[in-house]
């Protein structure tokens, strides 16, 4: 058992640990969560950009990431297992990681929904209208576009001092980086606020690969669509897929007693979730139905 955990975390470590230096550029997300209340939130994210792609996801998840890297370094070291209390009680909001490839085409939008990770290609079709406008924004000079995305209007203001056609979330194919970008009602507003040098840029995260090395979970491509269809079901059954996990890894002829399914505790985990889910509903993406 310890030496298969042990080439598992091996493997891990030595598929995802390629470097190469980047620029990370820190956005600060302001947002509105639940779209009855007026109470916003935020959370640093951030889009690192090298001369062949672009990964943009919340700074949040890097840092837990970082943690965990540390945690199966010593358990390699240790051959135990790793000590998940150290983790906390840390997580992003915005567990979504977008990625474009240069030049770009198409953005790749991965997320997990329970303990499986998927993810889909899309074009976000973005036709900006460059306004004359211009405005200083920190240090940097900026101009004004529009776009219509999403169901949505975004304002967005670009520098040419950065020589990226890219930006945010799934924003791209402006003549510079965006600066910042809002929807006309400030439900959603990103900020540019800061920038360094990275010395990698990680599409795969340790916890990822650990879980899909372990057969905890599983990834695969599906349709945008398909993604929307799964995570209403999710809504629906927040627990149906660790359940199914449970199910899954238990010995053969051997099955999980209905007391424990519809036990007060698993039914008041699964309230919990769900109340917690319904009060975000202000997405970034609204679901435009078709023909509207």
């Amino acid at each position: 058992m310890k030496k298969a955990f042990q080439i598992i975390l091996t493997t891990t470590i030595v598929l995802l640990n390629a470097q190469n230096t980047a620029n990370r550029f820190f956005y600060e997300l302001t947002y509105k969560p639940n779209k009855d209340s007026l109470k916003l939130e935020k959370e640093m994210m951030v889009l690192d950009i090298d001369k062949n792609k672009s990964v943009y996801q919340s700074y949040e998840n890097i840092q837990v990431d970082s943690i965990a890297n540390a945690m199966f370094q010593e358990s390699m070291k240790t051959s135990q297992m790793p000590d998940f209390k150290r983790m906390g009680n840390r997580n992003a909001e915005f567990t979504h990681q977008i990625s474009k490839t240069y030049p770009i085409q198409e953005v790749v939008f991965k997320d997990h929904i329970a303990v499986d990770y998927y993810s889909y290609r899309e074009n976000p079709n973005l036709n900006w209208k460059i306004s004359d406008e211009k405005q200083k924004i920190g240090i940097y000079n900026t101009q004004k576009a529009t776009t219509d995305f999403g169901g949505r209007k975004w304002i967005a203001w670009f520098t040419t001092e950065i020589p990226f056609q890219d930006g945010p979330y799934k924003f791209y194919g402006l003549p510079g980086l965006i600066v910042k970008i809002e929807d006309e009602h400030k439900n959603y507003s990103w900020e540019l606020k800061g920038n360094r040098k990275t010395d990698h840029i990680q599409e795969a995260s340790y916890m990822e690969g650990f879980f899909k090395q372990a057969n905890l979970s599983s990834s695969r491509e599906i349709s945008k669509e398909k993604f929307l269809e799964k995570y209403e079901q999710y809504k629906n059954d927040p627990l149906a897929g660790m359940k199914q996990m449970i199910t899954q890894k238990m010995p053969a002829g051997m099955q999980l007693p209905d007391e424990f399914l519809q036990s007060k505790d698993m039914r008041d985990a699964e309230k919990q979730l769900k109340e917690e889910l319904d009060k975000k509903n202000n997405s970034i993406e609204l679901q435009v139905k078709k023909g509207k």
